[in-house]
């Protein structure tokens, strides 16, 4: 499936987000996750299906200062 991962186009074989998630090894329950502009919460990634070309925004928190 074709996807734009955080503004890069990707090719991956997931069909749900909490899928893809685990494909690109996101883990934490400090994620934010966005597809084509709208939030999925944490409990609905399971059942949240992707579609070729979503655009998928995936949110971390940052260290630094």
């Amino acid at each position: 499936m074709r996807l734009i991962i955080n503004g890069e186009p990707e090719t991956i074989a997931a069909t749900t987000l909490s899928q893809l998630l685990a494909a690109l090894a996101y883990e934490g329950e400090w994620l934010a996750t966005a597809v084509n502009g709208e939030l999925v919460h944490r409990e609905d990634r399971d059942d949240h299906l992707l579609n070729d070309n979503d655009r998928i925004e995936i949110l971390t928190p940052m260290q630094g200062g």
